[in-house]
């Protein structure tokens, strides 16, 4: 029988457990995703998306992704379950993503770790906690943080050469946004075709092409919004990439062969695809940010001097400066619960209610109690019985009747300089509200105009 371990052993063990690597950048991860975390009470439009298909049932969430948003399909099946175990309202919505954010800091740290040592995997993984970036979508209620995570922590798999665990994460981050397959183009430059890494990443992509032909198919609806990117788009791809350039010269070989393949070649590959079949966002390569995090933390830990640490903190001030406007309602592109309540204030029971494009309608479907007292008169069926995301429209010609038949209107539109949708039933709400109606008032809501129309004489009737 073998004697207990001594207690000094016990004791060094535990100690390594919750080594500062290990709790700080987490910590720090989930300390920034909790700070300001409702966002003065705001909500944009894509979470407004996950709030109301998370809220339907099962079923009706299987019969939408049939015809659209299969890509989000994994996701929204576990907020659905958070919401059946807790529908706590913003909280709910965006601890999921806090949660994910530390468990990739985590991730990032033990990459580091596996790679450098202690020193580098601290400052590594506080420095992807403080990337803005990283902050932001830490506070949002959709699949990027997720996808991040599962990432990461497949890297590291992948650098331990457990397999069926690589495959297995990054299978869930590619079924849980399909973009993270980009990553295996990265592990690529890593494995040097490990024979291992080639049974996986073959079995990935064998089993995530399911979601890839559906995906085909709802291209157009998923994608059809973006253009190609834009200046801005290079500029923050060429300020990143060179960073990162600079910063793996010195770095030790291994932990350049993998940070700098992650951060250069899925966003430049997806950028790339885009200018003829425009697919790319930034949010969508989120995980790429770990590779800068892991070459700085490498070469902070290994800089002799304080002017590496003099620019390390400057750039904190800047990073600040970003992470507090991030908090605010302003740094989204609307704020669906700030439309909510100016229609509330302003309309009265009975009034009719149109959306202009119909795709905004998304504004009101996260708070059914405005929703309620309103009359939608261009809504053929609902979302969730046309099994669609904003539901369906009536015929131009009954949307006309419709408006006709109403004698006030609450009309929700999108910003001044916003490209007017060509669509008839589009045409049919301008013509109507611009040849019959008067304009009572306008309201500038973030990302959103709220006008009030009456019939002629009648924007003065109590």
């Amino acid at each position: 029988m073998e004697s207990a371990p001594p207690i000094r052993q016990l004791q060094e063990a535990a100690i390594r457990r919750i080594a500062p690597w290990r709790l700080l950048p987490p910590l720090i991860a989930a300390v920034l995703g909790l700070w300001g975390l409702e966002r003065g009470g705001s909500m944009w439009r894509d979470e407004s998306v996950t709030w109301q298909v998370a809220h339907r049932t099962p079923g009706a969430i299987l019969e939408l992704l049939g015809r659209v948003d299969a890509v989000h399909g994994l996701y929204y099946a576990l907020m659905h379950g958070v919401f059946q175990a807790w529908d706590g309202g913003l909280w709910a919505l965006r601890l999921p993503s806090v949660a994910a954010t530390a468990l990739a800091a985590a991730g990032v740290a033990a990459v580091a770790h596996r790679l450098v040592g202690e020193r580098a995997a601290l400052i590594s993984g506080c420095a992807y906690a403080v990337l803005p970036p990283v902050q932001m979508y830490a506070q949002e209620g959709r699949s990027y943080a997720l996808v991040a995570a599962a990432v990461v922590w497949a890297t590291y798999l992948m650098l331990r050469e457990r397999w069926i665990a690589y495959t297995v994460v990054l299978l869930i981050g590619c079924w849980l946004h399909e973009f993270a397959a980009l990553a295996l183009l990265a592990h690529a430059f890593t494995a040097r075709g490990a024979r291992g890494w080639r049974w996986s990443a073959a079995t990935v992509v064998v089993l995530l092409l399911p979601l890839a032909a559906v995906g085909v198919r709802q291209a157009h609806q998923q994608l059809g919004w973006l253009g190609r990117p834009s200046w801005q788009d290079w500029a923050a791809y060429a300020v990143v990439g060179a960073a990162s350039l600079l910063l793996a010269r010195g770095a030790p070989k291994d932990l350049v062969r993998v940070a700098l393949p992650l951060v250069l070649l899925p966003p430049g590959l997806l950028m790339a695809v885009s200018l003829l079949n425009p697919w790319y966002v930034d949010r969508y390569v989120l995980y790429a940010l770990a590779g800068p995090a892991l070459l700085a933390g490498a070469r902070l830990a290994a800089a002799r001097g304080w002017w590496p640490w003099v620019l390390a903190g400057a750039l904190l001030v800047p990073f600040g400066i970003w992470s507090a406007w991030l908090r605010t309602p302003e740094s989204r592109k609307d704020d669906v619960l700030a439309v909510a309540a100016a229609v509330r204030e302003r309309a009265r029971p009975g009034d009719a209610v149109v959306f202009m494009p119909s795709r905004r309608r998304e504004w009101l479907l996260s708070s059914p109690d405005v929703r309620a007292g309103l009359r939608d008169v261009a809504l053929a069926d609902g979302p969730a019985a046309s099994h669609s995301l904003q539901g369906t429209e009536l015929s131009p010609e009954r949307i006309r009747a419709a408006l006709l038949a109403s004698p006030r209107v609450i009309a929700l539109q999108d910003p001044p300089g916003q490209p007017l949708d060509p669509y008839p039933r589009e045409g049919a709400k301008r013509e109507v509200l611009a040849g019959r109606f008067d304009l009572c008032s306008v309201t500038e809501v973030r990302g959103a105009r709220v006008a009030v129309y009456a019939r002629p004489g009648g924007c003065d009737t109590p």
